[in-house]
């Protein structure tokens, strides 16, 4: 019955949105508000047509999935209000943004620039009005002792009692705790010994069905880490399923880590569970077309340059103009990297002669005065002009324009298990190391440098390194 109510509670929400969405778009289109502002008295013109109801009926449809898709309609008594506004003012802008779109496509004249902001404004102010006033209900009723649910907590640690003593505190949860289930002997022995706050420990988890049976349970909150005690987890859940009653998970950060980009799908009937699923795909398919885009407009206005390099280099030494090297890319993909020649055509095959000369640490290999560079080579190093050739790269998409450099297969051999977190993503001409200093950053701080692009990374990031690179390499800053 009460799985009921809450979903006749969500259905009602769900119709009063959608409601008040085609009651102020009605209201606009009889009363129109922009000739009011406008100071406008051509009604006729903007009178509803019954060519309009076709462009209206794809709106209206078009404002029901808008909302499902922002809204997130549930009864859960943990989303907070900032997070429910949140939702609320991004559908009610979408859907004005689609009504001006459509209005505009069929030439709907009821609506122009002006209503359609007077249609946001009267939506968003009503839709936070009602949620205000459900909140406003729903918390005197909780106060006042009506519209609670029974709350088990699973675990006993110093965790727990701290969520316990925060859903306490807020009686509008309506939440009442029944108590808790210590995880070991130990736990629950500390607990009574201790007498830590005003809960009592039911028992210890092995008697889980024993303590369902006896308590009146609506709701169990899990306080244990899930690395440890994943097996436990599931027979709770299993046991909770059997009962209708609802689980809710509160992992630690590692936990929490791990279950954020939790995806559920099915394959042949059967469920697969997805983690660390990509959520910046379009994010991803711009930094893509950015790449391309200015690849290509890069070469096409570098292309005299190039040109003129190429035959430097072949007048200067014997060899190739190009020097095509196999590097690691993204999830150990190798691939050939291409660079302007700026060594003897058998500078491989020297390296070993000289490895002591190697100025880094760890298994990176940097020569400052490298006596295998060519004249016209030294140059190109300095001013990155070498570099140009990955541009290649980058169009076929082996690459980005920014992203961790790509290493050599022997390098990423010796890497430690922390630092393959840079192959994750595709490597990129520059980066944070790049402008940075480069040769003045040690091997570790440069690792550091690449996990802290890879964990905070935005298009807007990438600008950045894109804008700051041009001076770096101007100025040859920590070039060698």
């Amino acid at each position: 019955m009460i799985r009921l109510r809450h979903k006749l509670l969500i259905h009602m929400f769900q119709l009063v949105d959608q409601m008040v969405l085609l009651g102020t778009a009605a209201g606009i289109i009889y009363l129109q508000p922009s000739l009011v502002t406008q100071g406008d008295g051509r009604l006729l013109d903007a009178i509803f047509r019954l060519e309009d109801a076709i462009p209206m009926a794809i709106v209206a449809v078009g404002w029901i999935l808008i909302f499902e898709f922002f809204i997130h309609y549930k009864s859960d008594r943990l989303v907070a209000l900032n997070t429910q506004l949140r939702g609320l003012v991004k559908a009610t802008a979408l859907a004005s943004i689609w009504l001006m779109i459509i209005s505009s496509m069929f030439a709907v004249k009821c609506f122009n620039i002006y209503s359609v902001l007077s249609f946001f404004g009267v939506v968003t102010v009503i839709g936070v009005a009602s949620r205000l006033f459900l909140r406003l209900l729903l918390l005197s009723a909780r106060r006042s002792g009506y519209n609670f649910r029974y709350l088990l907590m699973v675990g006993a640690s110093e965790r727990a009692r701290q969520i316990a003593a925060k859903i306490d505190e807020r009686p509008e949860l309506g939440f009442k705790i029944v108590g808790f289930v210590a995880e070991s002997a130990e736990v629950m022995e500390e607990w009574e010994r201790r007498k830590l706050g005003n809960w009592k420990v039911l028992g210890l988890l092995d008697n889980l069905r024993h303590i369902l049976t006896g308590e009146h349970v609506d709701e169990i909150m899990v306080c244990l880490p899930l690395d440890t005690q994943f097996s436990d987890i599931s027979m709770i859940v299993m046991h909770a399923k059997d009962l209708g009653i609802v689980v809710r998970l509160m992992p630690n950060i590692a936990g929490g880590t791990l279950l954020k980009n939790l995806h559920v799908e099915e394959f042949d009937e059967e469920y697969v569970v997805t983690l660390f699923r990509e959520q910046m795909l379009v994010q991803l398919l711009v930094k893509r077309l950015i790449d391309a885009t200015l690849s290509i407009v890069a070469l096409i206005l570098l292309l005299p340059l190039l040109v003129v390099v190429a035959v430097l280099i072949k007048l200067t030494s014997p060899g190739p103009v190009l020097f095509v090297q196999n590097r690691v890319g993204m999830n150990q993909r190798q691939f050939k990297l291409y660079k302007f020649r700026s060594m003897v055509v058998d500078a491989e095959a020297r390296r070993e002669s000289i490895a002591h000369l190697n100025e880094r640490d760890g298994p990176a290999f940097k020569i400052e005065n490298d006596p295998r560079t060519t004249r016209i080579g030294r140059f190109l190093r300095k001013t990155s002009i070498d570099e140009l050739p990955q541009l290649l790269n980058v169009l076929s998409g082996e690459m980005s324009l920014v992203g961790p450099r790509p290493p050599l297969p022997e390098e990423v051999k010796r890497y430690a298990w922390h630092f393959r977190k840079r192959l994750s993503v595709k490597p990129g001409v520059t980066c944070i190391w790049q402008i940075s200093g480069r040769n003045n950053v040690s091997f570790d701080r440069w690792m550091e440098m690449d996990h802290e692009y890879i964990d905070n990374w935005t298009l807007w990031l990438d600008l950045k390194i894109l804008l700051i690179t041009i001076p770096v390499v101007l100025f040859s800053r920590g070039a060698s």
